[in-house]
């Protein structure tokens, strides 16, 4: 689901994974039609380094 919102609210993945101020800035980025691509290559980017690090984090709490 958050894939879907990615690739059409990019800015939108930034407050549901925690980052509100990478949010506005990929807001900015999107109004221009230029920043489109940008900003969506940046949220899925984003979204795929958010979900690395929820499972180094589960790996790291399986093994404490």
């Amino acid at each position: 689901m958050r894939l879907i919102i990615a690739l059409i609210l990019p800015w939108l993945t930034f407050f549901t994974i925690g980052k509100p101020i990478a949010g506005v800035i990929c807001l900015l980025l999107q109004i221009t039609v230029i920043g489109w691509l940008p900003a969506t290559i940046w949220a899925v980017y984003a979204l795929s380094q958010y979900k690395t690090d929820k499972k180094i984090e589960k790996a790291l709490g399986q093994r404490a």
